[in-house]
């Protein structure tokens, strides 16, 4: 991430120092700052990189001023593209509970690169993952059995993702032990697939409108987000569905 964009985020709060809530304590999401829902989220997931999760909270923050978005406020998921896939990169909150659901290995589109993710699109047939924030929505039986539709709320980055069939499905090749031994995840069409034995009750736990917030140091993205800029999207519109 470039200084230009780590002043910018500075300026909206972003990187600052966030402040402790007490362990245990029950507030709800709505009503807590970005700040605070980063540092819950670091506490409950200590392995993952703060700067995306307070990012995460951002975009988090702004989505729930905006009910016609039609994001939950019980759950979160993020996943960090900027990890190599032979690591675990999906991490899902159970925000009322505040506790970790899941930390898993995710794959990325065939094109968007081998081990790491370099490249993403928001173009049918481009074999590319796409980032920003999406919601989850219905479940549904399909060739790659039980998945779970996404729909982008980032209009040029990710709002062509129901169209283009992105999901989240299980999948064999996303197989940790297999990918050390070749360097790298298996790769999907652009869908974040994970492993088989996770995948209903990943999905199940996602379902109905939980944001998943896929991360990248994309200048162009962390630029024009809208869910990551001052006004949270309300001057300019967010994709809905």
């Amino acid at each position: 991430m470039s200084a230009s964009h780590l002043c910018r985020l500075a300026a909206l709060g972003l990187l600052a120092a966030t402040a402790s809530a007490p362990a245990g304590a029950q507030m709800p999401v709505a009503t807590i700052s970005a700040d605070d829902l980063a540092a819950q989220l670091a506490r409950t997931a200590p392995k993952a990189d703060r700067r995306v999760l307070q990012l995460a909270a951002h975009a988090m923050r702004c989505a729930l001023q905006r009910p016609e978005l039609g994001v939950s406020s019980e759950r979160l998921s993020v996943i960090d593209y900027s990890r190599p896939s032979t690591e675990p990169r999906m991490w899902v909150f159970d925000l009322a509970r505040q506790r970790l659901l899941f930390e898993e290995w995710v794959a990325h589109g065939r094109n968007s690169g081998e081990n790491r993710t370099e490249h993403f699109s928001n173009r049918d047939g481009s074999f590319m993952s796409s980032i920003g924030a999406f919601t989850a929505q219905e479940t549904y039986m399909g060739g790659n059995g039980y998945s779970l539709r996404l729909a982008g709320l980032e209009p040029g980055f990710n709002d062509r993702a129901r169209e283009r069939a992105i999901v989240i499905h299980g999948a064999p090749y996303v197989n940790p032990s297999t990918a050390q031994l070749q360097g790298r995840l298996g790769r999907s069409l652009g869908c974040p697939a994970v492993r088989l034995s996770v995948a209903k009750p990943l999905i199940d736990a996602l379902r109905g409108g939980t944001m998943v917030f896929a991360y990248y140091p994309d200048k162009d993205w962390l630029k024009h987000s809208q869910l990551l800029g001052g006004d949270c999207g309300t001057a300019a519109g967010l994709a809905t569905r």
